[in-house]
């Protein structure tokens, strides 16, 4: 784009130091690769599967939610237009149906009024870092790697995110206690620990259940609040044996649930929500939160919050049962692609990777540095998108891993893409170039 040159530059001025760092920068430079080689085959993105989408079920919701206003809320026809198409109450309009749903698919028990409806995650997250951070001795604990979204919004609210280490089962914690008594130690307020038991983005591993209940005891001896995310706790490979959430085994309101609809619901409509109901000054942390979302979206649209209402009183409430079709795709998807790993790498090929039990995420390590110019050389000459995964890290931050995405592909395109990766990967080993090193890869 040419900028007119009468223009006045802000350069001069100072903008939010959040604009400077990196990681603000990591979507769009993924998202350019991406746009620059469109044909390519992508494990990048970490969306719900398209297969099943249906846009007349957007109507059947709305439907559905319609008559829930006029049968159980007792609505007049121009309570139930003004209800979806006038701005709404800044929590939401669905809190309620979101209570029935956490009660029936994770044993969550709230109050409606401790939820707040959001404009996606991005946005419950944004409130609650926002009402935490008080001044500039607060700071807030987070898995090293960690979601890029949560770095992200504490950029923009200037609150440090002090790394701990994650292993095999998640959080380390014994790291997290020293972590947290060091960051006391050094005059940080620590207000909050996030955290993602079950297939954390970006890493794919979910925390033991003793581990859970350890984690709540550090929170309570510590007094440490516990962020709780689980975009992708409905979809293990076996859905009836999934772990319990933080949320439903706090028994000490140590818990902040945050959720989205994004996975599980219709990701179009943008639809998050936190579960904040801790007493704080004399109300909830929820009216906290709400104060803030009154400043900055107003309210999250009733016509998407009816959607998702409707989905959930189609479905009796229940996600887990709204996406058994779903869930089954992403079973068989994350078999496809670990048999598939497995065929593509001699066992002494430099190459392995975790083997999750469900989720989204595959982590693959390899012999060499996986940056932004091999993740363009690989989309260039091999056609085939990954995530690097140092944009997990933070910057400065040097990585040997790659994360896999396995939620969009249809079975046909994670061969071809397995190929691809493959092609890719044995171009930068040891030897490559001989015919021994393309052994590598499935021709």
């Amino acid at each position: 784009m040419q900028i007119p040159k009468n223009l006045a530059e802000l350069s001069s001025e100072p903008l939010h130091a959040s604009l400077a760092a990196a990681s603000m920068e990591s979507m769009n430079l993924l998202n350019n690769i991406a746009g620059n080689y469109p044909e390519a085959i992508s494990f990048a993105a970490g969306r719900p599967y398209e297969g099943f989408f249906d846009t007349d079920q957007i109507h059947e919701y709305l439907r559905a939610f319609a008559g829930y206003l006029r049968s159980e809320r007792h609505m007049t026809e121009q309570q139930v237009s003004r209800t979806l198409l006038q701005y709404g109450d800044t929590k939401g309009v669905i809190t309620e149906l979101i209570a029935r749903n956490l009660a029936v698919d994770e044993d969550i028990h709230v109050d409606p009024r401790g939820v707040v409806v959001t404009v996606g995650f991005q946005e419950a997250l944004f409130l609650v870092l926002r009402t935490l951070r008080a001044d500039d001795r607060d700071a807030l604990l987070a898995p090293a790697p960690t979601y890029v979204g949560l770095t992200g919004a504490a950029l923009l609210t200037d609150l440090p995110v002090l790394p701990v280490p994650s292993g095999e089962h998640g959080l380390d914690l014994g790291e997290l206690l020293r972590r947290l008594h060091a960051a006391r130690d050094a005059g940080h307020r620590v207000r909050a620990c996030y955290v993602t038991p079950d297939f954390a983005n970006p890493v794919g591993v979910s925390m033991t259940v003793d581990d859970r209940h350890r984690l709540l005891e550090i929170a309570a001896a510590e007094g440490l609040l516990l962020l709780e995310d689980n975009p992708y706790g409905l979809f293990h490979r076996t859905p009836d044996r999934r772990p319990p959430t933080l949320k439903s085994l706090d028994t000490e309101g140590r818990v902040v649930y945050l959720g989205s609809f994004a996975k599980s619901g219709v990701a179009g409509a943008r639809v998050g929500f936190a579960v904040a109901d801790q007493p704080v000054r004399g109300g909830l942390l929820a009216d906290e939160l709400s104060k803030i979302k009154s400043m900055l979206t107003v309210n999250t649209s009733p016509i998407a919050q009816a959607v998702i209402g409707g989905k959930l009183i189609a479905n009796d409430f229940s996600l887990v049962a709204a996406n058994a079709r779903e869930t089954a795709v992403y079973q068989s998807n994350l078999t496809q692609v670990l048999q598939g790993l497995a065929k593509r790498f001699r066992d002494d090929a430099g190459v392995t990777w975790n083997e999750p039990d469900g989720g989204f995420f595959v982590v693959v390590t390899v012999p060499f540095m996986v940056d932004d110019a091999f993740l363009e050389q690989a989309a260039r000459e091999h056609g085939v998108l990954f995530t690097p995964m140092h944009h997990f890290f933070g910057a400065g931050t040097e990585s040997r891993q790659l994360r896999l995405s396995i939620s969009t592909l249809t079975p046909e395109r994670i061969e071809e893409g397995l190929d691809r990766l493959a092609a890719a990967v044995t171009s930068r080993l040891p030897g490559a170039g001989t015919a021994d090193a393309t052994a590598g890869a499935v021709s």
